[in-house]
């Protein structure tokens, strides 16, 4: 095991990142780059699970969302950024990792249910579909990670990955079944019993209105309800100033509710004066200050935080050959790591000829 800690975590290019994206495990991965040795993953054969018809576009959104990596600050000098595709022990043990996991526990993943639903695939999604958290088992442990820092959607796929942990470790590792989970390594186990790492904010909702149940939607790109953390300001602002806030409050001099109201839920996460936010939020209950008035103020919070990220995003893409190269790097030592993982689990398993 490496000298630090390691952490594994990445993403599913469906396009560029949001917001949410950052408060849910982003902004952990850059601050955790000098204290851990960091795999960020991009996720490109899951990404084929619901658009397999549509290759090419998979590959531009990995090469948009290796940009937004390193304009967000991680840094390809600190941190391994490397292609899913390009790893085969993956998918090796992807296959090791089916025979440990029943069909009944699987489709027991509310994320399978949920994604089923919301994407409207009724029976016609593939066999891969119902592979694929079996596949992030296998993302995950390739490097044997201490922490995978995730939003909060992504826990039960982490649940999963601690049960193959333990089960690989007790059948092919005599690692006792009563063992704590922080004693397999010690115990013999080959993979560590992995800790999720949640954002500071669990799930940013989007800046639509709630569902047919009144529920706020969370941030995402195919719900057209996210700010991208590379938009240009014009965008920023667009998208702010149409955000859903209080339907009751029908003119700036009525009283307003802060509770379940996006406007005040996006102040809250990104806007750095808390005075200005406490004070602003009793006048608008009061009905002493305006929807416009509190937008303008988020649009330039968020601007200042969004505009340096949206240049360096125009920077990459005039250098894309630098770019591919920090991914060809990235999975070059991604190899090596899965690699001796592989190794270990062939012999763990008495599959060494």
């Amino acid at each position: 095991m490496p000298e630090k800690q390691r952490i594994l975590t990445g993403d599913t290019p469906t396009g560029r990142l949001h917001l949410g994206h950052w408060v849910g495990s982003l902004e952990n991965r850059v601050l955790m780059q000098d204290e851990y040795d960091c795999y960020f993953i991009l996720a490109n054969i899951h990404a084929l699970t619901t658009r397999a018809e549509h290759p090419e576009k998979i590959y531009q959104d990995t090469l948009d969302i290796a940009i937004d990596f390193l304009c967000t600050g991680i840094d390809p000098q600190k941190s391994c950024i490397f292609v899913q595709s390009d790893i085969p022990a993956i998918s090796e043990l992807t296959f090791i990792f089916s025979m440990l996991i029943p069909f009944p526990r699987l489709m027991r993943n509310p994320t399978i249910k949920d994604e089923i639903r919301d994407k409207g695939l009724g029976d016609s999604y593939p066999f891969g579909f119902l592979l694929y958290p079996i596949g992030q088992v296998a993302d995950i442990l390739a490097f044997r990670p201490a922490l995978v820092p995730v939003g909060e959607d992504q826990i039960p796929h982490l649940e999963m990955t601690r049960e193959v942990a333990r089960r690989f470790n007790q059948l092919y590792c005599g690692v006792d079944p009563h063992s704590e989970d922080a004693k397999h390594i010690a115990e013999g186990g080959l993979f560590p019993i992995i800790e999720p790492k949640l954002g500071r904010v669990k799930r940013l909702v989007g800046t639509g209105g709630p569902n047919e149940q009144g529920q706020l939607l969370k941030m995402s790109k195919s719900l057209n309800n996210s700010i991208l953390l590379t938009d240009d300001a014009d965008s920023v602002q667009r998208k702010v100033m149409a955000m859903y806030t209080d339907p009751k409050r029908l003119k700036a001099t009525d009283p307003g509710s802060i509770d379940n109201n996006p406007l005040w839920i996006f102040h809250d996460t990104f806007n750095p004066d808390k005075a200005w936010v406490t004070e602003a939020k009793a006048r608008y209950q009061a009905g002493n200050i305006g929807d416009v008035e509190c937008k303008k103020r988020l649009v330039e919070v968020l601007t200042a935080f969004i505009a340096p990220l949206h240049q360096k995003r125009l920077d990459l893409e005039k250098n894309m050959d630098y770019v591919k190269d920090v991914l060809r790097k990235g999975s070059e030592k991604a190899n090596h790591t899965a690699d001796e993982t592989m190794r270990l689990a062939k012999g763990a398993m008495h599959q060494v000829f």
